[in-house]
């Protein structure tokens, strides 16, 4: 699917056999057919990169500048409402004042700008505000996942530290629920840090580049400054944020040592209680002939007795010295 947008165009959508307008600025390719390839690569005169040149991890790979336009590539985050984070690779290339975007997905901080566009087609009239704009509103939307990603924290932050300490008590069933929400939840990071180290990449080397110290490139430079700054705080916030979520995961797993250990320590009380009585009931329960306790008038009682004291005495023990 090719869009066009600038003046005179508001999304409009492109067939491989018509021509792109000439005020077009804003060129997205979204799956786009090797007819929509070659369209582009004729009317623009830029090479359309692959989807398997996009997947490329190398840096010169991703980024770089060939006959004076600018290709870079960017892992931006999507799947989120979906329940399944994942990043996927966008291209913009940058000739003269056309910006072409190449894709395969649409996020969502795609998908709100496009509808910006629409609404304010006055964005679209210069192809370097767009790529900036363009930006913008994907590392707002990495802002707004920390946010979101923050709350989580601190909720499984509040159920693992709890005030109460039978509250801290959590069924087999709620602990795994737990360790899964912390799972996601680092996932979720993880495709934040990602994205964001790939944003960073991108603006470092467009605010590099000769396109961004042209004398009319003013504004956009300092508003590649602002977005590149707030890319970083958004990566240093994320790896602490990572520390934070392996410091609870940490914790979670020494709650279920602590509930393992009191199953064993209430198995060792039951087994050091009755083994004692147990032994003594042994003894007595032996079917031997010669066995001179049997005979005796008060023989029954006493090993009662002894039984309860033998039972009783461990008991006393165990609490007098606070282990129970």
């Amino acid at each position: 699917m090719l869009r066009a947008y600038g003046p005179g165009c508001d999304g409009t959508l492109i067939e491989a056999k018509e021509d792109i307008p000439k005020t077009a600025t804003w060129i997205d390719l979204e799956e786009p057919t090797r007819e929509e390839e070659a369209l582009v690569e004729r009317c623009i005169h830029v090479n359309v990169p692959t989807q398997a040149e996009m997947a490329e991890i190398e840096p010169s790979s991703r980024l770089y500048e060939r006959n004076g336009a600018l290709y870079m590539t960017v892992s931006v985050l999507r799947g989120v409402v979906d329940g399944a984070p994942a990043t996927t690779p966008i291209t913009f290339v940058l000739a003269d004042n056309r910006l072409v975007t190449v894709r395969y997905a649409t996020p969502k901080p795609i998908r709100s700008f496009e509808e910006h566009v629409r609404r304010e087609p006055d964005l679209a009239r210069d192809a370097g505000t767009v790529l900036v704009r363009m930006m913008d509103a994907i590392i707002d939307r990495l802002a707004d996942e920390i946010e979101v990603l923050i709350g989580e924290i601190e909720r499984i932050s509040a159920h693992i530290f709890h005030r109460q300490m039978d509250d801290r008590r959590i069924p087999a069933a709620r602990l795994t629920a737990l360790l899964t929400r912390i799972g996601r939840s680092q996932i979720l990071l993880t495709k934040i840090r990602f994205s964001a180290v790939s944003s960073i990449r991108m603006l470092s080397f467009l605010s590099g580049s000769n396109w961004a110290h042209e004398e009319a490139r003013q504004e956009p430079r300092h508003h590649l400054a602002s977005i590149s700054s707030d890319a970083t705080s958004l990566s240093e916030h994320a790896s602490f944020m990572s520390d934070n979520l392996q410091f609870l995961l940490d914790a979670s797993l020494g709650l279920i040592s602590i509930e393992q250990n009191a199953a064993m320590k209430l198995f060792s009380w039951a087994a050091l209680v009755f083994l004692p009585p147990t032994l003594i009931a042994g003894i007595f329960g032996m079917n031997f002939h010669h066995m001179p306790e049997l005979d005796w008038v008060w023989g029954y009682p006493a090993s009662l007795a002894l039984i309860l004291a033998s039972a009783v005495l461990p008991i006393w023990y165990l609490k007098r010295r606070g282990w129970i």
